[in-house]
Protein backbone atom coordinates (compact mmCIF):
# COMPACT_ATOMS: atom_id res chain seq x y z
CA UNK A 1 0.00 0.00 0.00
CA UNK A 2 1.00 3.60 -0.58
CA UNK A 3 1.37 5.97 2.38
CA UNK A 4 -2.06 7.57 1.96
CA UNK A 5 -3.66 4.13 2.12
CA UNK A 6 -1.50 3.00 5.05
CA UNK A 7 -2.55 6.09 7.01
CA UNK A 8 -6.16 4.92 6.73
CA UNK A 9 -5.89 1.13 6.86
CA UNK A 10 -2.67 -0.03 8.55
CA UNK A 11 -2.70 -1.23 12.15
CA UNK A 12 -6.40 -2.01 12.47
CA UNK A 13 -8.70 -4.23 10.38
CA UNK A 14 -12.36 -4.49 11.45
CA UNK A 15 -13.62 -7.96 12.19
CA UNK A 16 -16.86 -9.14 10.63
CA UNK A 17 -19.53 -7.01 12.27
CA UNK A 18 -16.89 -5.11 14.26
CA UNK A 19 -16.44 -1.34 14.58
CA UNK A 20 -15.30 0.33 11.38
CA UNK A 21 -13.27 2.91 13.31
CA UNK A 22 -10.44 1.76 15.57
CA UNK A 23 -12.03 1.55 19.04
CA UNK A 24 -10.73 2.99 22.29
CA UNK A 25 -9.86 0.17 24.66
CA UNK A 26 -10.13 2.13 27.88
CA UNK A 27 -8.81 -0.46 30.31
CA UNK A 28 -5.72 -0.76 32.48
CA UNK A 29 -5.94 -4.53 32.76
CA UNK A 30 -6.75 -7.66 30.76
CA UNK A 31 -8.39 -10.81 32.10
CA UNK A 32 -7.18 -14.39 31.57
CA UNK A 33 -8.68 -17.79 32.23
CA UNK A 34 -5.78 -19.34 34.14
CA UNK A 35 -2.91 -18.38 36.42
CA UNK A 36 -0.50 -20.07 34.02
CA UNK A 37 -1.52 -17.83 31.12
CA UNK A 38 -0.75 -14.74 33.18
CA UNK A 39 2.52 -16.19 34.44
CA UNK A 40 3.64 -17.13 30.93
CA UNK A 41 3.34 -13.49 29.88
CA UNK A 42 6.05 -12.56 32.36
CA UNK A 43 8.38 -14.93 30.55
CA UNK A 44 7.31 -13.93 27.04
CA UNK A 45 4.84 -11.05 26.61
CA UNK A 46 2.79 -12.27 23.66
CA UNK A 47 -0.43 -10.49 24.69
CA UNK A 48 -1.56 -7.36 26.50
CA UNK A 49 -1.44 -7.70 30.26
CA UNK A 50 -1.20 -4.18 31.70
CA UNK A 51 -1.52 -0.79 30.03
CA UNK A 52 1.76 0.53 31.37
CA UNK A 53 3.38 -1.79 28.77
CA UNK A 54 0.88 -1.95 25.93
CA UNK A 55 -2.72 -1.34 24.99
CA UNK A 56 -4.76 -2.56 21.98
CA UNK A 57 -5.59 0.97 20.78
CA UNK A 58 -2.01 2.15 21.09
CA UNK A 59 -0.74 -1.11 19.59
CA UNK A 60 -2.72 -0.44 16.41
CA UNK A 61 -1.21 3.04 16.11
CA UNK A 62 2.28 1.63 16.74
CA UNK A 63 1.84 -0.86 13.90
CA UNK A 64 0.62 1.89 11.58
CA UNK A 65 3.61 4.16 12.32
CA UNK A 66 6.07 1.27 11.97
CA UNK A 67 4.65 0.50 8.52
CA UNK A 68 4.83 4.14 7.47
CA UNK A 69 8.49 4.40 8.53
CA UNK A 70 9.45 1.01 7.10
CA UNK A 71 10.36 -0.44 10.49
CA UNK A 72 9.63 -3.78 12.12
CA UNK A 73 8.08 -2.47 15.34
CA UNK A 74 7.27 0.72 17.22
CA UNK A 75 6.55 1.82 20.78
CA UNK A 76 4.53 4.92 21.60
CA UNK A 77 5.48 7.09 24.56
CA UNK A 78 3.78 9.84 26.54
CA UNK A 79 5.85 12.60 24.88
CA UNK A 80 8.55 13.22 22.32
CA UNK A 81 11.00 13.88 25.14
CA UNK A 82 10.23 10.42 26.54
CA UNK A 83 10.94 8.92 23.11
CA UNK A 84 14.31 10.72 22.96
CA UNK A 85 15.17 9.63 26.50
CA UNK A 86 14.27 5.96 26.11
CA UNK A 87 16.02 5.68 22.74
CA UNK A 88 19.28 6.68 24.43
CA UNK A 89 18.78 4.77 27.69
CA UNK A 90 18.12 1.63 25.68
CA UNK A 91 21.73 1.82 24.46
CA UNK A 92 23.72 3.77 27.06
CA UNK A 93 24.42 3.11 30.72
CA UNK A 94 26.34 5.18 33.28
CA UNK A 95 29.94 5.58 32.16
CA UNK A 96 29.07 5.48 28.45
CA UNK A 97 28.64 8.22 25.85
CA UNK A 98 26.89 9.06 22.61
CA UNK A 99 27.29 11.56 19.79
CA UNK A 100 24.61 14.16 19.11
CA UNK A 101 24.18 16.87 16.51
CA UNK A 102 24.44 20.42 17.86
CA UNK A 103 21.43 21.56 15.85
CA UNK A 104 18.54 19.91 17.65
CA UNK A 105 15.56 21.00 19.74
CA UNK A 106 16.60 22.99 22.82
CA UNK A 107 14.71 20.77 25.25
CA UNK A 108 16.59 17.77 23.92
CA UNK A 109 19.90 19.61 24.33
CA UNK A 110 19.07 20.13 27.99
CA UNK A 111 17.94 16.52 28.44
CA UNK A 112 21.14 15.19 26.91
CA UNK A 113 23.72 17.71 28.15
CA UNK A 114 22.38 18.33 31.66
CA UNK A 115 20.02 15.64 32.90
CA UNK A 116 21.73 12.59 31.39
CA UNK A 117 25.09 13.94 32.56
CA UNK A 118 23.77 13.77 36.13
CA UNK A 119 23.16 10.07 35.55
CA UNK A 120 26.67 9.45 34.22
CA UNK A 121 25.94 9.40 30.49
CA UNK A 122 28.03 11.78 28.40
CA UNK A 123 26.64 13.57 25.36
CA UNK A 124 29.34 14.55 22.86
CA UNK A 125 28.04 17.24 20.50
CA UNK A 126 29.19 17.51 16.88
CA UNK A 127 28.50 19.91 14.05
CA UNK A 128 26.65 17.84 11.43
CA UNK A 129 28.28 19.90 8.69
CA UNK A 130 31.75 18.80 9.88
CA UNK A 131 33.80 16.30 7.90
CA UNK A 132 33.70 12.58 8.66
CA UNK A 133 37.20 12.81 10.08
CA UNK A 134 36.26 15.61 12.48
CA UNK A 135 33.22 13.73 13.71
CA UNK A 136 34.98 10.38 14.05
CA UNK A 137 37.72 12.05 16.10
CA UNK A 138 35.09 12.61 18.82
CA UNK A 139 34.19 8.93 19.15
CA UNK A 140 35.40 7.21 22.31
CA UNK A 141 35.65 3.49 23.12
CA UNK A 142 32.52 3.87 25.25
CA UNK A 143 30.45 5.72 22.58
CA UNK A 144 27.31 3.76 21.78
CA UNK A 145 25.19 5.67 19.23
CA UNK A 146 24.71 8.80 17.13
CA UNK A 147 21.65 11.07 17.38
CA UNK A 148 20.36 13.77 15.04
CA UNK A 149 17.28 15.38 13.51
CA UNK A 150 16.25 15.05 9.88
CA UNK A 151 15.13 18.67 9.84
CA UNK A 152 16.52 20.48 12.87
CA UNK A 153 14.28 22.51 15.19
CA UNK A 154 14.55 25.50 14.88
CA UNK A 155 17.57 25.97 12.60
CA UNK A 156 16.04 23.82 9.83
CA UNK A 157 19.38 22.26 8.98
CA UNK A 158 18.93 19.11 6.90
CA UNK A 159 21.03 16.21 8.13
CA UNK A 160 22.89 14.13 5.57
CA UNK A 161 21.38 10.94 6.97
CA UNK A 162 23.11 8.54 4.61
CA UNK A 163 26.56 9.99 5.34
CA UNK A 164 26.09 10.01 9.11
CA UNK A 165 24.58 6.51 9.04
CA UNK A 166 27.59 5.20 7.15
CA UNK A 167 29.89 6.92 9.65
CA UNK A 168 28.04 5.38 12.59
CA UNK A 169 28.03 1.92 11.03
CA UNK A 170 31.76 2.06 10.26
CA UNK A 171 32.23 2.50 13.98
CA UNK A 172 29.81 -0.25 14.98
CA UNK A 173 27.05 2.08 16.21
CA UNK A 174 23.42 2.71 15.31
CA UNK A 175 22.05 6.05 14.09
CA UNK A 176 18.96 7.45 15.84
CA UNK A 177 17.05 10.05 13.82
CA UNK A 178 14.33 12.38 15.08
CA UNK A 179 11.99 12.65 12.09
CA UNK A 180 9.36 14.88 13.73
CA UNK A 181 9.18 17.72 11.20
CA UNK A 182 9.20 15.74 7.92
CA UNK A 183 7.14 12.79 9.23
CA UNK A 184 7.39 9.56 7.19
CA UNK A 185 5.30 11.25 4.49
CA UNK A 186 8.18 13.54 3.45
CA UNK A 187 11.20 11.47 4.56
CA UNK A 188 11.84 7.86 5.56
CA UNK A 189 15.22 7.88 7.37
CA UNK A 190 15.38 4.07 7.56
CA UNK A 191 15.61 3.93 3.76
CA UNK A 192 18.78 6.07 4.03
CA UNK A 193 20.40 3.94 6.73
CA UNK A 194 18.95 5.14 10.05
CA UNK A 195 18.52 2.33 12.58
CA UNK A 196 16.04 3.91 14.99
CA UNK A 197 13.54 6.69 14.22
CA UNK A 198 11.74 8.76 16.82
CA UNK A 199 9.01 11.41 16.68
CA UNK A 200 7.28 13.90 18.84
CA UNK A 201 3.83 12.88 17.63
CA UNK A 202 2.56 16.05 19.32
CA UNK A 203 3.55 17.89 16.16
CA UNK A 204 2.50 17.08 12.59
CA UNK A 205 1.38 13.51 13.25
CA UNK A 206 -1.32 14.69 15.65
CA UNK A 207 -1.52 18.00 13.83
CA UNK A 208 -4.34 19.52 15.87
CA UNK A 209 -2.63 20.35 19.21
CA UNK A 210 -4.85 17.83 20.98
CA UNK A 211 -2.42 15.61 22.86
CA UNK A 212 1.26 15.21 23.68
CA UNK A 213 2.98 12.04 22.54
CA UNK A 214 6.03 10.36 21.07
CA UNK A 215 7.06 7.17 19.32
CA UNK A 216 10.18 5.06 18.74
CA UNK A 217 10.48 2.95 15.58
CA UNK A 218 12.92 0.05 15.23
CA UNK A 219 14.28 -0.56 11.72
CA UNK A 220 15.26 -4.13 12.59
CA UNK A 221 18.46 -3.69 10.59
CA UNK A 222 21.19 -3.17 13.19
CA UNK A 223 23.39 -6.05 14.38
CA UNK A 224 23.16 -5.90 18.17
CA UNK A 225 25.51 -8.89 18.44
CA UNK A 226 28.59 -6.98 17.26
CA UNK A 227 30.16 -7.04 20.74
CA UNK A 228 29.20 -3.55 21.92
CA UNK A 229 25.69 -4.31 23.18
CA UNK A 230 25.77 -7.29 25.54
CA UNK A 231 22.44 -6.27 27.11
CA UNK A 232 20.73 -7.28 23.88
CA UNK A 233 22.28 -10.72 23.51
CA UNK A 234 22.80 -11.99 27.07
CA UNK A 235 20.08 -13.03 29.54
CA UNK A 236 18.17 -10.16 31.16
CA UNK A 237 17.83 -11.33 34.75
CA UNK A 238 15.43 -8.47 35.46
CA UNK A 239 12.99 -10.09 33.05
CA UNK A 240 13.30 -13.81 33.69
CA UNK A 241 16.40 -14.38 31.58
CA UNK A 242 14.99 -13.26 28.24
CA UNK A 243 17.60 -12.75 25.49
CA UNK A 244 16.30 -10.02 23.22
CA UNK A 245 18.13 -10.88 20.01
CA UNK A 246 17.35 -14.58 20.41
CA UNK A 247 13.72 -14.22 21.47
CA UNK A 248 12.64 -11.19 19.43
CA UNK A 249 14.97 -11.23 16.44
CA UNK A 250 14.80 -8.06 14.36
CA UNK A 251 12.51 -6.37 16.91
CA UNK A 252 15.07 -6.70 19.71
CA UNK A 253 15.46 -2.94 20.20
CA UNK A 254 11.77 -2.26 20.78
CA UNK A 255 11.31 -5.41 22.86
CA UNK A 256 14.12 -4.35 25.19
CA UNK A 257 12.81 -0.77 25.39
CA UNK A 258 9.34 -2.01 26.29
CA UNK A 259 10.31 -4.78 28.72
CA UNK A 260 13.05 -2.89 30.54
CA UNK A 261 12.38 0.82 30.24
CA UNK A 262 8.64 1.18 29.71
CA UNK A 263 8.13 -1.31 32.54
CA UNK A 264 10.19 0.85 34.90
CA UNK A 265 9.43 4.40 33.69
CA UNK A 266 5.79 3.87 32.77
CA UNK A 267 5.67 6.70 30.21
CA UNK A 268 3.06 4.99 28.03
CA UNK A 269 0.24 7.02 26.41
CA UNK A 270 -3.40 6.65 27.35
CA UNK A 271 -5.68 4.84 24.92
CA UNK A 272 -7.68 7.98 24.24
CA UNK A 273 -4.50 9.89 23.33
CA UNK A 274 -3.61 7.16 20.83
CA UNK A 275 -7.12 7.29 19.39
CA UNK A 276 -6.73 11.04 18.77
CA UNK A 277 -3.26 10.50 17.30
CA UNK A 278 -4.67 7.96 14.86
CA UNK A 279 -7.27 10.47 13.66
CA UNK A 280 -4.46 12.92 12.95
CA UNK A 281 -2.41 10.35 11.06
CA UNK A 282 -5.36 9.53 8.80
CA UNK A 283 -5.09 12.97 7.14
CA UNK A 284 -1.29 13.29 7.39
CA UNK A 285 -0.46 12.92 3.64
CA UNK A 286 -2.94 15.62 2.63
CA UNK A 287 -1.82 17.95 5.40
CA UNK A 288 1.93 17.57 4.79
CA UNK A 289 1.45 18.44 1.13
CA UNK A 290 -0.51 21.59 1.96
CA UNK A 291 1.82 22.65 4.79
CA UNK A 292 4.72 22.48 2.35
CA UNK A 293 2.91 24.42 -0.37
CA UNK A 294 1.76 27.16 2.03
CA UNK A 295 5.20 27.44 3.63
CA UNK A 296 6.95 27.77 0.28
CA UNK A 297 4.69 30.70 -0.62
CA UNK A 298 5.26 32.35 2.75
CA UNK A 299 9.03 31.72 2.70
CA UNK A 300 9.35 33.40 -0.70
CA UNK A 301 7.33 36.35 0.61
CA UNK A 302 9.61 36.67 3.64
CA UNK A 303 12.71 36.44 1.43
CA UNK A 304 11.49 39.24 -0.83
CA UNK A 305 10.19 41.50 1.98
CA UNK A 306 13.49 43.07 3.03
CA UNK A 307 12.68 42.73 6.75
CA UNK A 308 14.92 39.75 7.46
CA UNK A 309 18.64 39.11 7.66
CA UNK A 310 18.08 35.42 6.98
CA UNK A 311 15.18 33.24 5.86
CA UNK A 312 15.88 29.54 6.44
CA UNK A 313 13.62 27.14 4.58
CA UNK A 314 15.24 24.22 2.77
CA UNK A 315 12.73 24.42 -0.07
CA UNK A 316 14.19 27.76 -1.17
CA UNK A 317 16.91 27.53 -3.80
CA UNK A 318 18.90 30.12 -1.85
CA UNK A 319 18.93 27.95 1.29
CA UNK A 320 22.18 26.37 2.45
CA UNK A 321 20.50 22.99 2.71
CA UNK A 322 18.58 23.09 -0.56
CA UNK A 323 20.66 20.33 -2.20
CA UNK A 324 20.27 18.01 0.79
CA UNK A 325 16.55 18.76 0.83
CA UNK A 326 16.32 17.69 -2.78
CA UNK A 327 17.72 14.32 -1.74
CA UNK A 328 15.90 13.71 1.54
CA UNK A 329 12.80 15.94 1.28
CA UNK A 330 12.00 16.03 -2.41
CA UNK A 331 8.23 15.85 -1.78
CA UNK A 332 8.22 18.96 0.43
CA UNK A 333 10.01 20.57 3.35
CA UNK A 334 7.09 20.85 5.81
CA UNK A 335 5.68 24.07 7.21
CA UNK A 336 8.27 25.56 9.56
CA UNK A 337 10.34 28.59 8.57
CA UNK A 338 13.23 30.01 10.61
CA UNK A 339 13.70 33.78 10.36
CA UNK A 340 16.21 36.29 11.67
CA UNK A 341 14.62 39.73 11.64
CA UNK A 342 16.65 42.87 11.19
CA UNK A 343 16.87 44.83 14.43
CA UNK A 344 17.22 41.93 16.88
CA UNK A 345 15.09 40.99 19.86
CA UNK A 346 13.02 44.19 20.06
CA UNK A 347 11.80 43.98 16.47
CA UNK A 348 11.33 40.21 16.67
CA UNK A 349 8.94 40.69 19.57
CA UNK A 350 7.17 43.57 17.79
CA UNK A 351 6.66 41.36 14.74
CA UNK A 352 5.24 38.49 16.74
CA UNK A 353 3.01 40.70 18.86
CA UNK A 354 1.78 42.38 15.67
CA UNK A 355 0.41 39.11 14.29
CA UNK A 356 -3.33 38.66 14.80
CA UNK A 357 -4.12 35.41 12.98
CA UNK A 358 -0.93 33.56 13.90
CA UNK A 359 -0.79 32.46 17.52
CA UNK A 360 2.17 33.21 19.79
CA UNK A 361 2.46 29.88 21.58
CA UNK A 362 4.87 27.19 22.70
CA UNK A 363 4.04 24.86 19.87
CA UNK A 364 4.99 24.13 16.30
CA UNK A 365 3.70 22.05 13.40
CA UNK A 366 0.07 22.76 14.19
CA UNK A 367 -2.89 22.91 11.82
CA UNK A 368 -3.06 26.63 12.70
CA UNK A 369 -0.25 29.11 12.06
CA UNK A 370 1.81 29.75 15.18
CA UNK A 371 4.98 31.67 16.00
CA UNK A 372 7.64 31.51 18.70
CA UNK A 373 10.75 33.37 19.84
CA UNK A 374 13.09 30.45 20.69
CA UNK A 375 15.63 32.48 22.70
CA UNK A 376 12.83 33.54 25.07
CA UNK A 377 11.00 30.21 25.18
CA UNK A 378 12.03 26.73 24.02
CA UNK A 379 15.78 27.48 24.09
CA UNK A 380 15.67 29.81 27.11
CA UNK A 381 17.70 27.35 29.21
CA UNK A 382 20.67 27.30 26.80
CA UNK A 383 23.85 29.25 27.43
CA UNK A 384 24.91 31.92 24.93
CA UNK A 385 27.47 29.49 23.54
CA UNK A 386 24.86 26.76 23.10
CA UNK A 387 22.48 29.23 21.44
CA UNK A 388 25.16 30.12 18.91
CA UNK A 389 25.94 26.44 18.31
CA UNK A 390 22.24 25.79 17.70
CA UNK A 391 22.08 28.65 15.21
CA UNK A 392 19.97 30.91 17.41
CA UNK A 393 20.29 34.64 18.00
CA UNK A 394 17.94 37.15 19.70
CA UNK A 395 16.27 38.02 16.39
CA UNK A 396 15.39 34.45 15.49
CA UNK A 397 11.70 33.68 14.94
CA UNK A 398 10.21 30.24 14.37
CA UNK A 399 7.22 30.64 12.06
CA UNK A 400 5.05 27.56 11.70
CA UNK A 401 2.76 27.92 8.69
CA UNK A 402 -0.66 26.36 9.15
CA UNK A 403 -3.48 25.35 6.83
CA UNK A 404 -5.36 28.63 6.69
CA UNK A 405 -5.81 30.19 3.26
CA UNK A 406 -2.29 31.33 2.43
CA UNK A 407 -3.51 34.78 1.40
CA UNK A 408 -4.89 35.33 4.90
CA UNK A 409 -1.52 34.31 6.35
CA UNK A 410 0.24 36.82 4.09
CA UNK A 411 -2.14 39.61 5.08
CA UNK A 412 -1.46 38.86 8.74
CA UNK A 413 2.28 39.12 8.11
CA UNK A 414 1.85 42.46 6.35
CA UNK A 415 0.05 43.77 9.42
CA UNK A 416 2.92 42.62 11.64
CA UNK A 417 5.39 44.46 9.38
CA UNK A 418 3.52 47.66 10.23
CA UNK A 419 4.15 46.97 13.92
CA UNK A 420 7.85 46.45 13.19
CA UNK A 421 8.01 49.75 11.29
CA UNK A 422 6.65 51.53 14.39
CA UNK A 423 9.60 50.38 16.53
CA UNK A 424 12.48 52.82 16.73
CA UNK A 425 15.91 51.47 15.82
Amino acid sequence: MKDATKCLHSGYTPENGGPGVMPIVQSTTYAFNTTKEVGDLFDMPTAHMYSRFSNPTTDAVEKKIAELEGGVAAMCTSSGQAASLLSILNLCSAGESFLCSTVIYGGTVNLFAVTLKRFGIECIFFDPDSSDEEIEALIKPNTRCVFGETLANPKLAVMDIERIANLAHRNGMPLIIDNTFPTPILCKPISFGADVVIHSTTKYMDGHALQVGGVIVDSGNFNWENGKYPDFCTPDESYHGVVYTRDFGKAAFIAKARMQLMRDFGCYPAAHSSFLLNIGIETLPIRMKQYSENAMTVAKFFEESGYFETVSYPGLKSDKYYDLAQKYLKDGTAGVISLTIKGGRKKAIAFMDGLKLARNEVHVADIRTCVLHPASATHRQLTDEQLVAAGINPGLIRFSVGLEDVNDILEDIKGAFAAVDAVED
